[in-house]
């Protein structure tokens, strides 16, 4: 079996905002400077194995309209899964990215046993390895699927069963042990069932000593084994479950706090799990800097008019401006990256579409880094937030998060005798129309 359906594609260039080429790049210039770093190196672009080459395009409603050649039915034989990783480092090369992401069960060959499940893995990543050596190609992340296969329908690390909490052991064993392997940049922990669908059914304090405890294994493993990347866990409000346990950002740092590993683990932030838990995608990525966990992105879109996960490319400039503004002023990625977890429409079934979705994610990331570093080096926005806090940069400021106690802070309000004081104007209208100015 070798058909290969990326091959007779052309690699995809950058030719300028005015090509009229529809597979090209109009403004990601992979080696072009933008705050002394190329585009390259500050966007880390990554595509996602199970939306790209795993999915065969089915929602609930309806089966896979995709026909790839290397899925011609629910299992997935050695064979297979050789094609599929062809294909997967075809699309790689002609895309010019330099990273992708895999679950486990994204590559391998199906396995019904533990031994079949480590031997499939295996198999796969001694090729993935050689392509990775031939195409230069790295992994940003990996990670394990706990949530597809029926044994994790009440969660993996989260289970009632204490035998389903060892098998979700052993596939974060091996797939951390594979991330190692070839050189991966981080590992995720993404707990797509580690929550609850109703209360009556569920004791939280239990399941959350679960998720502390396993969460505890896997960086002990990480320490064993000697993997110098990165933990991340990926926040999640609902869907599939009701309640997932990692909702968002803040919550996820109090867990970590709770169970002593905020030196340890980091978030992967989604843009629609952001949107789905009621929050921006900017004040999740602002968040994670601040509470010092910010580690990398999935990047997409949901549909407002949809209430579930809808995965698509992102298209929107403006909003993703606002993002790169807080990751620049962050410091940017180190070991993450923007990782394209996005899917063509089922009704996009063309291997043409694959190209068109990822080609126009990165243009509007690439637009959207050009506006923000822009934004940072005119500087109006950042001197606005500085003169708003000088206050606290004052003698009084200083001794008040200081040395000064409650009852000292009363006496100088007291002495002071400013009942009318009020802050200066945040001229949010004035920030929105700068901010609009270069967007």
């Amino acid at each position: 079996m070798t058909h290969r359906i990326f091959a007779d594609f052309d690699p995809i260039r950058y030719e300028g905002p005015d090509s009229p080429n529809p597979l090209v790049y109009r403004y990601y210039d992979a080696d072009r400077q933008v705050l002394g770093k190329s585009m390259k190196d500050h966007l880390r672009l990554a595509v996602a194995y199970w939306h790209s080459f795993a999915w065969p395009g089915h929602d609930i409603f309806g089966a896979g309209t995709f026909q790839r050649p290397w899925q011609p039915g629910q299992a997935c034989s050695q064979e297979l899964a050789d094609l599929k990783l062809d294909n997967a480092f075809d699309f790689f090369e002609r895309l010019g990215v330099p990273f992708f992401c895999f679950h486990d069960v994204d590559a391998m060959a199906s396995a019904d046993t533990p031994a079949e499940h480590r031997r499939s893995l295996a198999a796969i990543a001694d090729r993935m390895q050689r392509k990775m050596e031939e195409t230069r190609v790295g992994l940003l992340w990996g990670t394990a699927n706990l949530f597809s296969h029926p044994r994790y329908a009440a969660g993996g690390a989260t289970s009632p069963d204490p035998d389903i909490f060892a098998w979700a052991a052993f596939q974060v064993r091996e797939m951390l042990e594979t991330t190692h392997r070839l050189g991966g940049a981080n590992y995720v922990l993404w707990g797509g069932r580690e929550g609850y669908d109703t209360i009556l059914n569920t004791d939280m304090r239990q399941e959350l000593d679960q998720l502390g405890r396993f969460l505890s294994l896997a960086v002990e493993h990480k320490h064993k084994i000697g993997f110098t990347g990165q933990i991340l866990i990926e926040p999640k409000p609902h869907e599939p479950a009701k309640h997932q346990y990692d909702r968002d950002t803040a919550t996820v740092y109090g867990f970590l706090a709770r169970y002593g590993l905020t030196d340890e683990v980091k978030v992967n932030i989604e843009a629609n799990h952001a949107t789905l838990a009621g929050n921006s995608f900017e004040h999740e990525i602002a968040t994670a800097a601040a509470l010092g966990i910010f580690g990398s992105v999935d990047i997409n879109r949901g549909d407002p008019q949809n209430g579930w996960d809808t995965d698509q490319f992102p298209n929107d400039v403006p909003g993703l401006t606002l993002a790169l503004i807080e990751i620049l002023k962050a410091g940017g990625f180190t070991s993450g990256g923007f990782n394209f977890d996005a899917k063509v429409r089922r009704q996009s079934v063309d291997a043409e579409d694959l190209f068109h979705g990822h080609v126009g994610g990165i243009d509007v990331l690439a637009r959207a880094l050009l506006n923000a570093a822009a934004i940072i080096e005119d500087g109006r926005l950042r001197r606005f937030v500085e003169d708003r806090y000088a206050g606290w940069r004052g003698d009084f400021g200083r001794q008040a998060l200081g040395r000064m106690s409650l009852a000292e802070l009363a006496d100088h309000a007291l002495a002071t005798n400013d009942a009318d004081r009020r802050p200066p104007s945040g001229r949010q209208e004035y920030l929105e129309n700068l901010i609009n100015r270069f967007v």
